[in-house]
């Protein structure tokens, strides 16, 4: 009997976390992820060029005019609107995830070092972290942009640089308090290195702290580079992007071509919206005080 309930455990366990997986936003970010990764085989078209016999201004093939072959409509090049927003996905995948963990590292190391070393370390690193949260983070991607050129991997390093000063005022504050803790001092007592002190004793109790900023901070720097994108500093054209996409349509908006706004539009709400839920679920589920509120 025992042996029976033993092995039930981890069955209940795996149901109870089924449970409380958080559906909605798991629902939008599978279908984004599958899509952005596999944008080559599943969209019908270059997303760079004109679908062959297509007018300019397709509507979706709902409405009076619209076709099967553009499912989604065309744009101002007689391009497919569904192609340009799978492969839009992927680049918004590519500079939220790797944005995020350019930001997260460069945050999460100088909020270690600032909070274990202390003294002029600790007082250099915050007052740069201080002069650089007093820039607004859009303009100064702007002009960082602007200085290095418009590039999907610029604009990766540019929103890593601008968005890491939330790792670090977070990260320094929870190491000011594991510095204080028993199995911290017990380590230097025995003589370990400060490097062996933060990769082994700090850095594993800070990385629930990393990971629900980075879930929180992904939709952020997705929303970053969209606007660059639609202000012409981010993705280079052709290559498409959804900012750059609500920019080529905004002038035709007021003419009755909403479909070239409306779907960028939405994507880039859905998946902002999901990564924000997604954090908040990860936040509570990794903080057993609120997990068991």
């Amino acid at each position: 009997m025992s042996i029976t309930l033993q092995s039930a455990y981890p069955l209940l366990n795996r149901l109870r976390l089924g449970r409380d997986l958080p559906v909605l936003p798991l629902a939008i970010l599978v279908p984004f992820v599958l899509i952005a990764t596999s944008a080559n085989v599943i969209a019908p078209y270059d997303p760079t060029e004109p679908i062959p016999g297509a007018k300019i201004f397709e509507p979706p093939f709902w409405s009076v005019g619209g076709s099967t072959r553009a499912l989604l409509g065309t744009d101002y090049q007689a391009r497919d609107v569904l192609s340009r927003l799978i492969f839009g996905a992927r680049v918004s995948l590519i500079v939220g995830v790797m944005g995020t963990m350019v930001a997260g590292s460069i945050g999460t190391l100088l909020g270690m070092l600032s909070g274990y070393l202390g003294g002029w370390v600790d007082q250099l690193i915050m007052r740069i972290t201080d002069a650089w949260l007093a820039l607004p983070a859009i303009v100064f991607a702007i002009f960082l942009a602007t200085m290095v050129g418009p590039n999907m991997w610029n604009i990766i390093i540019i929103l890593g640089c601008v968005y890491w000063t939330r790792y670090a005022r977070v990260i320094r504050g929870e190491v000011l308090s594991l510095r204080e803790r028993e199995f911290v001092k017990l380590a230097e007592i025995a003589g370990a290195s400060s490097t062996r002190v933060i990769l082994r004793h700090i850095l594993p109790n800070v990385m629930n702290s990393t990971m629900v900023l980075a879930s929180l901070t992904i939709g952020v720097v997705i929303i970053a580079e969209a606007s660059l994108s639609f202000l012409g500093v981010g993705v280079p054209p052709p290559q498409p992007a959804w900012g750059s996409m609500l920019a080529d349509g905004r002038s035709m908006l007021m003419v009755g071509d909403w479909w070239l706004t409306i779907f960028p539009g939405l994507g880039i709400l859905l998946v902002v919206l999901a990564t924000q839920l997604f954090g908040d679920w990860l936040r509570i589920r990794l903080d057993p005080q609120q997990r068991n509120l």
